[in-house]
């Protein structure tokens, strides 16, 4: 007998041993990414925290409204709660080759029928891991926790990016308003002179229609910026979670300036940083537990059993003599019948996962190249905001020598107002180019993955990735 336990135990040794050998390598992810950015940003400021980009602004309401978003979003509040649920089946997953312990209470009649009896008991199950089972599980438990991890990152990044370009949205058209306000009282004043040289037969009427259709124009250019002011203003209400708009935001404040600034994160840091490449990296990972598991089910699955059982005669509520009987030895489950199933499963399975690793580094491909093409834009709109400011301020320097001019009698009014016109759509284009430059900032920053890392629990972790 004690021969027989000895080779018993030597071949679920062997099968262990076996089983361990057959868990599958993680695949290898081997993403191209550039030795250095095509498109390079001037360092001549200080350096941009990726965690904190938008401080680069220097706008208070900016910050505030920011950190109101990442507490209150109602996204942001949803993903965090898929990631404590996923957070908490990882934890568990570890148990799910623990011994499990059951009690159980039956009745149970005397096949002559003369007899029924009350059973009560114990059974123990222990299933032995083979075949790599215990690390696929473990592998699926980790992916899915990854990749919650990672949409909660995203919904921040997104949140973020959306808040500040909302933002910047509001200040523009604020800055618009005023600008247009301008432009539409230069454009009354110049109607106004051109009826009265009309009166004095100085002018055609056909110069009057053109002053009528210039004034009509500018009233209607004025009345825009107020509607995308108050869209803006709504966006922002949503993305903080609120129904309403603060009425304080549509207070007019300057546009934020950007100014210069140079780039910290390096192509290899999209690995660490962009949210749609760590999903798709945890994605991988989920997917190899996938395939391990089907591939362990390919297999024979065995476990350790045990029960022990008291019976009571429900008619004399006496036990037999012999009434608690006791049993164990090991449960093996062999896949006959449904094995092409289970051999198909496996095979789709393994092309999963391969799929999952194509995925992975396309998703590669595409963050370089979002970000390659943001620099470009960032660059662009840098050197566009630049000029266009150049251009504003010398028709404003213009725009003073006609209204000098204007004083000395050696030019007329209608001059003047041409000259503010002029300098007023300099303005605005300067306005817009601006606008452009600092959304170009934000794309890029959102390519890069740029936002505070969440913090959902007290050993939430210090950076975003799967952990193979």
């Amino acid at each position: 007998m004690p021969c027989t336990l000895a080779r018993h135990f030597a071949i679920l040794l062997g099968a262990a041993a076996v089983g361990a050998c057959a868990t599958r390598p993680l695949p290898v992810l081997a993403p191209s990414v550039p030795a250095q950015w095509q498109q390079a940003i001037q360092a001549d400021a200080g350096k941009v925290d990726l965690r904190g980009w938008w401080h680069a602004f220097h706008d208070p309401q900016l910050d505030a409204l920011v950190d109101t978003a990442l507490r209150d979003n109602l996204d942001v509040a949803a993903a965090r709660e898929h990631l404590l649920a996923a957070r908490a089946l990882e934890r568990s997953s570890r148990y799910v080759y623990f011994p499990g312990l059951r009690a159980k209470t039956m009745d149970a009649i005397d096949p002559d029928a003369r007899a029924t009896y009350f059973v009560a008991g114990f059974d123990a199950l222990w299933e032995i891991p083979l075949f790599g089972r215990d690390v696929a599980t473990a592998r699926q438990a980790q992916g899915n926790h990854d990749l919650a991890l990672a949409n909660l990152q995203q919904a921040r990044v997104s949140l973020v990016a959306e808040v500040v370009r909302n933002w910047l949205d509001l200040r523009a058209a604020q800055q618009r308003q005023v600008t247009l306000d301008a432009m539409r009282g230069e454009r009354e004043r110049q109607l106004q002179l051109w009826q009265t040289r009309l009166r004095l037969k100085l002018a055609d009427p056909g110069d009057v229609a053109q002053a009528e259709a210039a004034a009509a124009q500018a009233r209607a250019a004025a009345a825009e910026p107020a509607q995308a002011m108050r869209a803006a203003a709504q966006a922002l209400a949503a993305l903080l979670g609120r129904d309403e708009a603060d009425p304080a935001w549509l207070a007019p404040g300057a546009l934020p300036d950007l100014g210069a600034l140079a780039l910290r994160s390096a192509p290899a840091d999209l690995l660490r940083t962009r949210p749609e490449i760590v999903h798709a990296e945890a994605a991988v990972l989920a997917a190899a537990g996938d395939a391990g598991v089907a591939h362990a089910d390919m297999f024979p699955s065995v476990k350790l059993g045990g029960s022990i059982v008291w019976a009571t005669n429900m008619a004399t509520y006496r036990r037999p003599g012999d009434s608690a009987i006791a049993s164990a030895g090991p449960v093996l489950d062999i896949p006959l019948f449904d094995w092409g199933l289970r051999r198909a499963q496996d095979h789709a399975k393994a092309h999963e996962l391969q799929a999952a690793v194509f995925a992975y580094r396309q998703a590669v491909l595409d963050g370089v190249a979002e970000v390659q093409t943001a620099l470009g834009r960032l660059a662009l709109q840098r050197q566009q905001e630049h000029e266009s400011a150049q251009a504003a301020a010398a028709l404003e320097r213009a725009h003073a020598a006609v209204a000098r001019r204007v004083t000395l009698g050696l030019d007329s009014p209608l001059q003047q107002l041409d000259s503010a016109l002029a300098a007023g759509q300099a303005r605005l284009t300067a306005i817009d180019a601006r606008t452009a430059h600092s959304l170009a900032f934000v794309s890029l920053y959102k390519a890069l993955g740029g936002a505070p890392l969440p913090a959902v629990s007290d050993d939430a972790q210090a950076a975003v990735g799967p952990r193979n």
